[in-house]
């Protein structure tokens, strides 16, 4: 009976005990960030748009830059219209004869993946410099953030200009100029995380057992200031694809045989007043709805990641 008696005592707590297990900081963190609706319809259309962007030469109609399957006679169509082989345009075509939706595809995916890559090696760059600003101190931490200072105090897209009109066209070219235009952002930052992180604790008592500088900087200091870092890199990556688009709708950007939405709006830029609206307006709105998508996503992060906003 002794047993019999103990044996309930136990369930509640192997349940809580089971619900505190189930109870993960992912599980946490997916719960907040979906409590959004507008959050999760936004990280939706920016999955539809990864997936597009992956998947283009897979799920495009045709290749818009096959110059084997372009026929100039099927140029300027409207929305819905038929070539004479038959073949039917959703969004129309261009002045070149090109599908419209193959092509945003296409430029989907450069824009994307021009984007995400130079915020990533941005994100790398300023990362490492801002961390050094912040445990080194003293003159290093002045000079850095003196040419920090030299650099947010030009325009964006003042600095790619030049940049691009050094450099020239293509994609690595403009993936070197938009991270020599971001990786101050990330720099200032990281040292302004890092620096209220090296007051605290652990790393003092990191420094005591006399650990290494770079193991502290790097094993101490870079996990506790991922969150913020994660937020500005989400808004950066669409800085740098409304950046992208920017120069190449001026011409400075991708070369013309490298699909972008910014060549495309700028193709179709003459014909807006001529009725033939489709073709800057499609790739627009795709840029939009891209843009869009990521700073929502990146407002919801923000919301999450720092306690304080939270209501």
């Amino acid at each position: 009976m002794s047993e019999a008696a103990r044996q309930p005592a136990q369930v509640p707590a192997v349940a809580a005990a089971d619900k505190v297990r189930v109870e993960t900081p992912f599980r946490r963190f997916v719960g907040d960030f979906f409590d959004s609706k507008v959050a999760a319809g936004a990280f939706a259309v920016l999955a539809v748009i990864i997936f597009i962007a992956l998947f283009a030469p897979w799920i495009s109609p045709t290749n818009p830059y096959d110059l084997a399957t372009v026929d100039v006679m099927d140029s300027r169509l409207p929305p819905g219209a038929e070539s004479f082989t038959g073949t039917t345009f959703w969004l129309g075509t261009d002045g070149a004869g090109r599908d419209l939706l193959s092509a945003m595809f296409y430029g989907i995916r450069t824009s994307l993946g021009v984007g995400v890559s130079s915020a990533a090696i941005a994100l790398v760059i300023g990362c490492c410099i801002g961390l050094i600003a912040a445990y080194s101190g003293g003159r290093v931490d002045t000079l850095i953030m003196r040419v920090v200072d030299i650099q947010l105090s030009f325009p964006a897209i003042l600095v790619a200009l030049v940049l691009l009109a050094i450099l020239g066209k293509g994609v690595d070219k403009i993936i070197i100029a938009l991270v020599l235009v971001q990786w101050a952002y990330y720099a200032r930052t990281m040292r302004g995380t890092a620096l209220v992180e090296r007051s605290k604790e652990y790393v003092e008592a990191a420094t005591c057992l006399a650990l290494g500088r770079n193991r502290i900087i790097f094993r101490h200091l870079l996990p506790n200031c991922i969150s913020p870092l994660i937020v500005v890199g989400t808004i950066q990556a669409a800085h740098a694809i409304a950046l992208e688009a920017t120069l190449s709708f001026l011409g400075i950007g991708l070369p013309i045989t490298e699909p972008s939405l910014g060549l495309l709006i700028a193709n179709g830029f003459e014909y807006m007043l001529s009725e033939k609206y489709w073709i800057s307006f499609f790739p627009g709105l795709a840029l939009l709805v891209m843009i869009v998508s990521i700073n929502l996503v990146g407002d919801q992060l923000r919301d999450v990641l720092n306690p304080r906003l939270q209501k």
